[in-house]
């Protein structure tokens, strides 16, 4: 487990998910490092990239639900046909269109219904900052298009809105 048994859980974990190999999909590990590198957040807020490995810390709540945090909030690139490159929007499990839900994996397992047990059993409140995709590419090819670069930015901000809803005062800017 992430989690030692002694350890308290966090009040927020915030997930950055993506392959920063494949282009626009790593747009979730470049939104936690751009907070990393402009924020100092208290202990009780976990900021990770989790890669493509969301499943495990997922896993380890459902089996520990006391170290599950209050508040989970998972930042992914995504591919919605009605969305415009780098568009950035909110969106919780419940909320994802019955024809989505397959589309929305979170790197390729059922993640919608993990997250949805997570909230029922653990009483997590989930939050998914998505942003639209411009271009996925069908090889290794690092780095995110210009509508990505952008949406960074704007989802940071927005994490940065809802930790301060969640826990106010907690946020110190280390960089202007």
């Amino acid at each position: 487990m992430h989690n030692s048994h002694n350890q308290q859980p966090h009040a927020v974990s915030v997930f950055g998910c993506g392959n920063i190999l494949i282009g626009d999909d790593g747009f979730g590990p470049a939104v936690i490092e751009k907070i990393q590198s402009d924020w100092t957040t208290p202990d009780t807020v976990l900021i990770e990239d989790v890669g493509t490995g969301i499943r495990e810390y997922l896993f380890d709540f459902l089996l520990a639900p006391n170290l599950a945090p209050k508040t989970l909030i998972i930042l992914d690139a995504v591919d919605f046909k009605d969305r415009t490159p780098g568009e950035v929007f909110t969106i919780t499990p419940g909320t994802i269109p019955a024809k989505k839900i397959h589309d929305f994996s979170l790197h390729q397992f059922p993640t919608v219904n993990l997250l949805q047990e997570i909230a029922e059993h653990t009483g997590a409140t989930v939050h998914i900052i998505a942003a639209q995709v411009e271009h996925i590419p069908d090889e290794i090819a690092p780095g995110l298009t210009p509508s990505m670069q952008n949406a960074v930015k704007e989802a940071s901000e927005k994490v940065k809105e809802m930790l301060s809803t969640i826990c106010p005062k907690t946020l110190e800017v280390t960089q202007p």
